[in-house]
Parts: structure tokens; sequence; C-alpha cells
């Protein structure tokens, strides 16, 4: 749980200091999702945090499973080379599931995919400088700060507009 330290201030003369435990490996790994409703007029932010594990298919399966049940309708999903993506528990999934279509990004091209963008954004702004303790406090911080960004629409759909995506928003 290493703070990523981003610029901060102090009184002239006295360093700021970031205290952090140095031999805690807790993490929390996210799943998320930036959907665009077919009105083009709205972007919303999905998410689902695990504490202390990688993210596998069968994290991504469930995801799937629940993002088809809340939005209902067609979905293409743009996504990364992840290898959980590509397993072959979610190719079988995908398969069954004929309203989900995906589309993968070329390999190495995080600026095609907006949620990088909204990885970079909770790194350097709410989650900057900050050294929780316990997972606990880190589960709770990445939720507030998921949370947080899922309020603010214009942020969201500026993560869409940077990215040199061929998706026009209205």
């Amino acid at each position: 749980m290493a703070p990523l330290v981003h610029r901060t201030w102090a009184p002239q003369g006295q360093t700021p200091i970031l205290l952090h435990r140095t031999r805690s490996h807790h993490k929390v790994s996210v799943i998320a999702a930036l959907c665009v409703p077919p009105s083009r007029k709205r972007v919303h932010l999905y998410f689902r945090l695990h504490p202390n594990t990688n993210i596998t298919a069968v994290e991504v399966v469930a995801f799937l499973r629940q993002l088809r049940r809340h939005l209902g309708g067609p979905m293409v999903l743009l996504w990364d080379q992840l290898r959980a993506h590509r397993a072959g528990r979610v190719h079988a999934f995908l398969t069954r599931a004929s309203r989900i279509h995906p589309v993968f990004f070329p390999p190495y091209a995080p600026e095609l995919n907006p949620i990088e963008y909204a990885w970079g954004y909770l790194k350097r702004t709410p989650l900057a400088n900050w050294a929780p303790l316990d997972v606990e406090t880190l589960v709770t911080g990445a939720r507030c700060a998921n949370r947080g960004l899922q309020r603010h629409p214009a942020l969201l759909r500026s993560f869409i507009r940077h990215s040199p995506l061929f998706l026009r928003l209205k």
C-alpha cells in the first residue's frame, strides 16, 4: 500500500512527510466499465472492488453478468488485452451471451482506453498522497473515490472525448 506521491506543499523550510507502512502488501483490484447508452447523452461508471486479489476470469464473468442484468440491452465491449479478458471461461460466457459483442483494443494502446484516463485521474487527484494503514481503509477510500467520480458525468465524458476513439457524444 505504498502511496502515490504527487505534488504537495508545506511552509518554507518544513519538508512534508508522508507516513506509511513499508511491509504491507495489501491492494485493491478494481474492475470497471464506462457505459455510454445509445442516446449518447450521459456516461455512467460501474465498478467492483476486489481486495487482496487479482482480477481473474471468474471476476470478469461475474462483473459482465451484473452489468448485463443492470443495463438490459445489447452491449458492445471495448476492452484491453488483459489476460483475464481473453480467458477461456470469458470466451465461453461471451459465446453464450448473444447480446454482448467484445471488441479488443490493440495491444499496448492504453491511450485508446477511456478507463485508463479514469484511473490516472483517481491516482493523481483524490487518492494522491494518501497512505491507508489497513486494507479496509484502502477499500473504503477506493469506493469513495469511484463513487465521487460517478457523480461527475462531465468528467466521465471528458475521458471518452480525450481518447482517440470513434465514439461521438452528444
